[in-house]
């Protein structure tokens, strides 16, 4: 009993649930509410400090129904931390979107079948489709090579709704009659469409205004459907101005003009001179224009100053043994207007492209003592190939149909070797440079 009595449970250990049963009702509801109580407390407590985000307390606030991002109020959404809680989310009123002109795709229209121009002086033609320009200028002003009426006319030749196509007796293209514009700067009322072959047309007048020289007619590239399969094809501007007579000099007639400098300073030549009413430096324009192309039915129509192939167009029998009388050789295609004779108008500017180097037609340049001083600029500047590109990629279609930039650098390869054999040439023979601005 002394073991038992010394080793006794002493009374202040009696099982709580005994005294909780001796206390009356008001504090045994009284002790439960506090025992609730105080287990919730510990439990938020214990939440908190297991969320990922009570170290940004300075950013997120706890809340009933879990963390409210502060940054967010103003769009009144919470992220909560626990999956069981419920939230409301506000979705904002749907807008039905603006219709933007222009931003709508515009409905396939069906094609209609066209039928092949017939062979007669005046056919009208019927274009289902409105014509749309293919001549693109994303600035605010065209390169200052081209005039307002340059750019004008491009758009109506490219774009302007055709409305009859005539064939004018004796002339190996057709004439389209284009619906009047009411561009100012433009004029043009007609065009001609010349084959898909000429296209370099389109190129030489873009290098006739980057030179400078001012001497072709406006010409772009357009697709025809009622002509050569809807191929592209040129067409130039046509002028009831220009006279068809032409000029009618031979080699020995041109040679002499040229060393008495007909009309320079506006002196009247003395009537024993031989001077036609060209202006002498419309020569030098048009040597220096030819020889880059390697045009030569103007100046040399017989093919005398280099070897001729067959796609020349040379080899007619008897034509090349005319060299030998070279003298007696007629010059040929040289226009002017009717209004304006001292100045030749550049038509039929058919050049090639493949013709080597160790093959050119210097025989253009014979007799030719002064370059314009304009065009050997941009030649010796080393931006000949820049203003070409930015002036032929406005007209769209002929752009494309080369084959885009590569087939463009290509064409203007052949124009910068040839144009570095000009200036060697010109130096070794004391050609020298003059403003031809007259």
């Amino acid at each position: 009993m002394a073991w038992r009595g010394r080793f006794h449970r002493p009374r202040v250990f009696v099982p709580s649930g005994h005294c909780f049963r001796r206390c009356n009702l008001p504090k045994r509801t009284l002790t439960a509410a506090l025992v609730c109580a105080l287990y919730l407390f510990f439990t938020q407590v214990d939440l908190f400090f297991r969320s990922p985000t009570w170290t940004t307390a300075g950013r997120n606030q706890v809340t009933p129904r879990g963390v409210l991002n502060l940054g967010l109020l103003n769009q009144a959404s919470a992220v909560p931390t626990r999956a069981n809680v419920v939230y409301i989310t506000l979705k904002s009123k749907r807008l039905k979107p603006a219709n933007i002109r222009g931003t709508v795709r515009p409905k396939l229209r069906r094609k209609v079948k066209r039928t092949a121009l017939p062979h007669s002086n005046s056919q009208n033609v019927s274009e289902t489709e409105p014509p749309v320009s293919s001549i693109r200028i994303y600035s605010r002003t065209p390169p200052p090579w081209l005039s307002a009426h340059d750019v004008g006319t491009m758009r109506a030749l490219a774009g302007a709704k055709i409305l009859r196509v005539e064939q004018p007796p004796g002339a190996p293209w057709p004439l389209l009659v284009f619906e009047e514009t009411r561009l100012e700067e433009s004029k043009a009322a007609c065009g001609l469409a010349l084959s898909p072959v000429d296209s370099v047309e389109v190129f030489a007048f873009h290098l006739d205004r980057v030179l400078g020289l001012n001497r072709t007619l406006p010409v772009v590239s357009r697709k025809l459907a009622f002509l050569h399969d809807g191929q592209p094809s040129p067409v130039v501007t046509w002028e009831a101005s220009l006279d068809s007579d032409g000029v009618s000099l031979t080699w020995v007639e041109y040679q002499k003009s040229l060393k008495q400098r007909c009309w320079v300073q506006n002196v009247t030549p003395k009537p024993e001179s031989g001077c036609s009413a060209v202006h002498h430096y419309e020569w030098s324009k048009l040597a220096l224009f030819d020889f880059l192309l390697q045009i030569h039915k103007r100046l040399d129509p017989n093919c005398c100053g280099f070897k001729p192939r067959q796609q020349d167009g040379c080899l007619e029998p008897g034509r090349h043994f005319e060299c030998a009388r070279r003298d007696g050789v007629r010059l040929a295609d040289m226009v002017r207007r009717r209004h304006d004779p001292r100045h030749l108008v550049l038509t039929v500017n058919k050049g090639y492209f493949d013709r080597n180097e160790d093959n050119l037609d210097f025989r253009l340049l014979e007799g030719i003592k002064e370059l314009p001083e304009c065009a050997l600029s941009v030649l010796r500047s080393g931006r000949l190939r820049e203003k070409l590109l930015q002036s032929l990629f406005l007209d769209q279609t002929y752009w494309e149909s080369r084959g885009g930039r590569p087939g463009i650098d290509k064409l203007i390869d052949v124009i910068e070797r040839r144009a570095k054999v000009l200036l060697t040439f010109a130096n070794g023979h004391g050609i020298g440079t003059v403003d031809m601005n007259e």
